[in-house]
C-alpha cells in the first residue's frame, strides 16, 4: 500500500541527511554495499519471518524529496544551497536485492542488501530498517500463533490497538503473511485482499430489549453468518442458552450458527458450551473465542482439548506483545576503493562479539537434506558457489573453533536481485496476489523446518554458518585492526 509517508524522502533520520550533505561537500559519494540483518530471533523462538519487503520496493522506486521538501530543509539553517539542489533530483538509482517475503530467516543472515551510491544507500536506512522491521515483528508473531493454532483459523482483530493508522494496516498486511485467515480491518481487506471477518459487538446486544431479541434480529439479518457473542450477561445462565433458541430457529431454516466468547476462563467455558451445544443436538456449531490470546495461551488451549474452533487475536498479534521491536540493523559491508578501483570489504567491530559484522559482499545458501528439510543456513561471499552433493566445511559466525561439514542434497540461494538501476527487474504484482504468494512460501517454508525450532517453548538453535573462505576474511580483519 502506498502512503505518503513511505514515499517521501524526509522519511529518514536527520542524521542521515547532515551525513548526507558531508558525503557532497567531501565528493564523497562511492558505491557502496549495506545490509540489512537482524541480531536475534524475537519472542526467545527459534525462526522469524521476512515481511514488508513487497512494501518497501514500492516505498524505494517512489522515494523524492518533494519543493515542499527541500523549502522545509531549507529552514533548518544547516543545509548549503548546493546540496539542497542535489536533493531535488535525488532517487534511488541503485540495485537492490532481498529474500522472499514470507522466508523463515534467522540472525546474521542479510535480508535485503543495497548496492548504491553512499548518499542514496545512507539515505535509505530509516525506511528499510522501519518497515522490514516492524511487518517481520509482526509475521513472525503470527506464524507462532498460527503454529500453536494447529491449523485452526486465526482472525486477525487488532485494528483498535495497532500503533496508528499505518501501523494497523502495515501489521494486518504482516498478519496475513503469518497465517491470519482474516482481519477486522475492512480498509485493509480492500486493498490487500484478504478475507474481513467479523459479526458483532457486546454493544449490539446491549442496544436491544434482550439477549434473545438482539441473537433473533441479528440472525434474521445474517442468516448465512450467525455468530452470537455470548458472553454480555452470563455465558453459561443466558448466553449460550439464548444462542441455541436463535440458533435452533435458523438451523431449523436450513442454516448453521456459532458462538463466541471473549472473556472468564476459557477452557472451563468452551467445554461447558460445547456441552450444552451438542446436548440441544447442534454438534455442528462452531465455537470462537478471543481476548488478549497469546500463542503460549493457545498452545495450552490445544493441547488440553479445548473444543475451539478458530480464534480471534488482536493486541498480542498486531503489537508484537512482549516484543517491543525486531532487531533489523543496517551495516555498510563493502565500498569502492580509490587506490585499488575495486570494491573492498568493510566490517564493524565490537566488544561484543555479537556485533562484529561479517564482511564483504555476501549472499545466502539454504541447505536441504535428502528428505527436503532445511539443514542449516550458509553466509557466502557473493562470488562463491555453493553446490548441492559437495561435502564442504562450515564455521560458526562467531565463534571460529565451532565447525561441521556437510553434503547438502539441495541447495537453495535466498538473495535475489529486485531492483535494476533504481528500476523493478519483473513487473510489480498485484496486493492480493503478492500476499497469496507469500502467505504460500511461509506455509512451505515451515513445513520444511524441523519441529525442534519450531516448539513455542526453549527451540533448538539452527545452524547459521560461514563458509572458510568468508571466516578467513574475517579473521584476517580482526587480525590487522586489533592490536
Amino acid at each position: 500500500m502506498k502512503n505518503y509517508f513511505s514515499s517521501n524522502a524526509l522519511f529518514t533520520d536527520f542524521y542521515e541527511l547532515t551525513m548526507a550533505q558531508g558525503y557532497w561537500k567531501e565528493n564523497m559519494n562511492q558505491k557502496v554495499v549495506f545490509d540489512m540483518f537482524f541480531r536475534r530471533n524475537p519472542f526467545n523462538g527459534g525462526f522469524s519471518i521476512l515481511a514488508g519487503n513487497e512494501t518497501l520496493l514500492d516505498a524505494v522506486t517512489e522515494f523524492r524529496f518533494s519543493d515542499d521538501d527541500i523549502e522545509f530543509l531549507r529552514t533548518q539553517k544547516i543545509f548549503e544551497e548546493g546540496f539542497l539542489e542535489f536533493l531535488k533530483d535525488w532517487h534511488f538509482t541503485g540495485d537492490l536485492y532481498t529474500m522472499d517475503e514470507g522466508t523463515v530467516i534467522f540472525p546474521q543472515e542479510p535480508l535485503v542488501r543495497i548496492h548504491a551510491n553512499l548518499i542514496e544507500a545512507q539515505i535509505l536506512e530509516g525506511l528499510i530498517l522501519n518497515v522490514v522491521n516492524f511487518q517481520s515483528l509482526i509475521a513472525t508473531k503470527t506464524a507462532r500463533v498460527y503454529l500453536a493454532a494447529k491449523g485452526a483459523p486465526i482472525m486477525e482483530f487488532g485494528l483498535r490497538r495497532a500503533q496508528g493508522p499505518d501501523g494497523a494496516m502495515s501489521a494486518t498486511r504482516a498478519a496475513y503473511i503469518g497465517g491470519a485467515s482474516g482481519t477486522s480491518n475492512t480498509l485493509a481487506s480492500k486493498i490487500y485482499g484478504i478475507p474481513a471477518m467479523g459479526t458483532m459487538a457486546h454493544s449490539w446486544i446491549m442496544s436491544h430489549s434482550s439477549e434473545l431479541e438482539a441473537f433473533r434480529e441479528y440472525a434474521k439479518i445474517y442468516p448465512q453468518n450467525a455468530v452470537f457473542l455470548i458472553d454480555t450477561y452470563d455465558t453459561l445462565k443466558s448466553g449460550i442458552k439464548n444462542a441455541i433458541i436463535a440458533g435452533g430457529e435458523l438451523v431449523a431454516k436450513g442454516y448453521n450458527f456459532g458462538v463466541r466468547l471473549d472473556s472468564g476462563d476459557i477452557s472451563y467455558l468452551t467445554r461447558e458450551v460445547r456441552k450444552e451445544l451438542d446436548r440441544a443436538g447442534f454438534p455442528q456449531a462452531k465455537i470462537s473465542v478471543s481476548n488478549e490470546l497469546t500463542e503460549e495461551i493457545i498452545s495450552t488451549l490445544v493441547a488440553n482439548d479445548a473444543p475451539i474452533n478458530s480464534w480471534g487475536v488482536g493486541t498480542h498479534m498486531v503489537t508484537g506483545g512482549n516484543e517491543s521491536s525486531f532487531t533489523g540493523v543496517y551495516k555498510l559491508a563493502a565500498r569502492h576503493d580509490k587506490a585499488t578501483d575495486a570494491m573492498v570489504p568493510a566490517m564493524k567491530f565490537s566488544d561484543n562479539p555479537a556485533k562484529t559484522t561479517n564482511p564483504g559482499i555476501k549472499n545466502v545458501y539454504r541447505l536441504y537434506d535428502e528428505n527436503g528439510m532445511a539443514a542449516a543456513d550458509i553466509l557466502a561471499l557473493d562470488d562463491e558457489i555453493v553446490e548441492a552433493g559437495k561435502e564442504y566445511r562450515f564455521y560458526h559466525p562467531m565463534v571460529d573453533y565451532r565447525q561441521f561439514s556437510y553434503k547438502a542434497a539441495n541447495v537453495e540461494p535466498l538473495l535475489k536481485l529486485r531492483l535494476k538501476n533504481g528500476e523493478r527487474t519483473s513487473p510489480r504484482v498485484p496486493e492480493a496476489e503478492q500476499l497469496r504468494i507469500a502467505r504460500e512460501n511461509m506455509q512451505k517454508q515451515l513445513a520444511s523446518l524441523d519441529e525442534s525450532y519450531k516448539r513455542i517453548l526453549n527451540p533448538h538453535i539452527y545452524k547459521v554458518s560461514i563458509t572458510e573462505e568468508l571466516k578467513d576474511l574475517k579473521m584476517d580483519f580482526i587480525k590487522k585492526n586489533i592490536k
